[in-house]
């Protein structure tokens, strides 16, 4: 399997993310001690979404990030352009309907979700301002987003050890497991280059996004990024 590059041209990512769907959620619990599952439940309770809401799930992958959605009564949409993510998530839930889509051409009419959400997928993207207008296209006058991605530790020694841990651990440790270590370079160096929490919240307010505000969990690694559609 040969890793995308950061150019993150669709074909590529998606073809990557084929390769290691498989492994995928083990590598991740293993990756973050077990950390990963913590931030898409306080993304889930960032939603804030009521029983009977639409969310739409992007990025969903195998669907661990909407299951606990589902598991609140909420109707959930997840959504990702990765065919064998979509396929090793349908294997595993079959009842959760999961839809094949690009983030910046999403097949979802206007205004069709009370919220929309995606975890550590949105640096995967070819076009981040694309599909930040997407997601607001799609959303209801007054819904959310709640995006969980990777961001900057905000005290200086840790966040040397952190991207030496990035670059030089990840991709062994998931390598180990998934046999595909390109492929977990090539995100640990997205995760480098993806912009700082400040930089990401001017991208949202550009897109049309309002009350935008953020919030970082453990020490800044990931950070919630939170807006609402204006009326």
């Amino acid at each position: 399997m040969s890793r995308a590059s950061l150019e993150k041209k669709p074909t590529e990512v998606a073809s990557m993310f084929d390769g290691i769907a498989r492994h995928y959620d083990l590598v991740n619990d293993l990756a973050s001690l077990g950390q990963d599952r913590r931030w898409r439940r306080l993304t889930v309770d960032a939603v804030g979404a009521m029983p009977g809401e639409r969310v739409l799930d992007l990025a969903a992958g195998t669907g661990t990030s909407s299951e606990p959605f589902d598991a609140d009564d909420v109707r959930v949409v997840p959504c990702d352009f990765s065919i064998g993510m979509l396929r090793t998530g349908k294997a595993r839930r079959p009842d959760l309907p999961f839809v094949a889509g690009d983030a910046t051409h999403l097949p979802f009419a206007d205004a069709s979700f009370d919220a929309v959400t995606i975890s550590f997928g949105l640096r995967n993207v070819v076009d981040t301002s694309a599909a930040l207008a997407e997601m607001l296209r799609v959303v209801r006058p007054g819904g959310r987003v709640v995006i969980c991605e990777f961001s900057e530790p905000t005290w200086a020694p840790f966040r040397t050890v952190y991207n030496e841990y990035l670059m030089r651990a990840l991709p062994k440790v998931a390598g180990v497991v998934s046999k595909d270590p390109g492929s977990y370079e090539y995100l640990a160096e997205s995760i480098r280059e993806w912009p700082v929490q400040e930089e990401l919240g001017r991208l949202m307010l550009r897109a049309g996004w309002e009350q935008v505000a953020y919030r970082n969990l453990t020490g800044g690694i990931v950070a919630l990024h939170r807006g609402v559609r204006p009326f």
